[in-house]
């Protein structure tokens, strides 16, 4: 870690802040031919703390243990694909223009452990890729997203720190004690945002992190207490992230696109924000449209129709032969409360 003077001239010497968060000086490790990065361990460390959560989640709701890991590949695979999209998309000049620093090779830009993951992308790439599965297994989308909510923002929370190893994606100068110390690139280039002669920053890895934590309790907790169903709980979700987002966005030193004096990022988060709104609205004056079921009727945990097939008439045959079969295995039941065969009844 880098060592950090505390005088009163400043941390590394630049008269700023008395002290500063340390930044790593380092951000993977070799094992032989491999190359573990930190940025691709933290994302990894907070998909696997969100599958855990959501799978619990989802079983107290009656699905079935292990579902949310089916549905998580398919969804970071997508999530990972649409979320480096919308990073090289945004920040299209740090590849393909020579004048941008860190004037990085247009093939950087498939390099996804170096940093650059766009949440804008990754959430809806990465709920196409669940709602592909979910549609073939019959699993409730509206219950999905309720157990699925609060584990997004605690998996953000933990993936931020992967900014923290790149050093990238900090906030203006500042001297205040929590400040981030950040370091020049090896060969002396400054990272892009830094200030020549300003090496203490405003962490806002940290305070997405720290954010996203409090939204994670707020959606468990609201998720408890108010009718979120409908998918209101992941829109509940997106408004309380674009909030946080849209200030952490206003600190930030990156290169940027700006229109009208904004971050490209800050438009996103208003347009979202009103969509998501809408959404809950919407959402909350038709709650009779959405089930309470894990599954809806004549779907299976697996997705198998209870018939058969997708056919209304068979599904509903296949319903009226168990009925009369529950009324001749009735029939045969004597006042003892057992069956003709000499079988107990169970009782419910």
């Amino acid at each position: 870690m880098t060592t950090v003077s505390i005088t009163e001239t400043g941390a590394a010497g630049t008269g700023r802040a008395l002290a500063a968060i340390p930044s790593p000086d380092i951000s993977s490790i070799s094992l032989g031919p491999l190359t573990i990065h930190f940025y691709a361990l933290c994302i990894l460390a907070g998909v696997v703390v969100a599958v855990y959560w959501s799978d619990r989640r989802w079983v107290a709701l009656g699905g079935e243990k292990g579902t949310i890991l089916d549905l998580a590949v398919p969804a970071v695979l997508f999530g990972l694909i649409g979320g480096r999209l919308y990073h090289v998309i945004s920040d299209y000049q740090i590849y393909f223009d020579p004048d941008t620093p860190p004037n990085k090779e247009p093939i950087q830009a498939l390099f996804i452990w170096e940093g650059g993951l766009g949440i804008w992308g990754a959430i809806p790439l990465g709920a196409l890729g669940v709602w592909l599965v979910a549609r073939r297994r019959g699993l409730s989308m509206s219950q999905l997203s309720f157990a699925i909510a609060p584990a997004l923002p605690l998996a953000q929370a933990i993936g931020r720190w992967g900014n923290y190893f790149n050093q990238e994606l900090f906030g203006r100068p500042t001297d205040l004690p929590w400040a981030l110390e950040v370091s020049p690139y090896p060969n002396g280039i400054l990272r892009p945002g830094m200030e020549p002669g300003e090496f203490t920053y405003h962490p806002t890895f940290l305070y997405e992190s720290l954010w996203c934590v409090g939204l994670a309790v707020l959606l468990a907790w609201a998720g408890k207490r108010f009718d979120m169903r409908g998918g209101r709980l992941l829109a509940l979700y997106v408004m309380g992230y674009c909030v946080g987002r849209f200030w952490i966005e206003y600190l930030r030193v990156d290169p940027a696109n700006e229109i009208l004096g904004l971050r490209l990022n800050n438009w996103t988060s208003l347009v979202v924000f009103l969509a998501a709104l809408a959404y809950f609205l919407w959402a909350g004056r038709n709650l009779d449209r959405f089930s309470t079921q894990v599954v809806p009727t004549g779907h299976t945990q697996q997705g198998d129709v209870a018939a058969g097939t997708d056919d209304p008439s068979t599904e509903s045959a296949a319903m009226t032969a168990e009925s009369d079969h529950e009324s001749e295995t009735s029939a045969q039941t004597n006042a003892n409360g057992a069956d003709t065969t000499g079988r107990p009844q169970r009782e419910e």
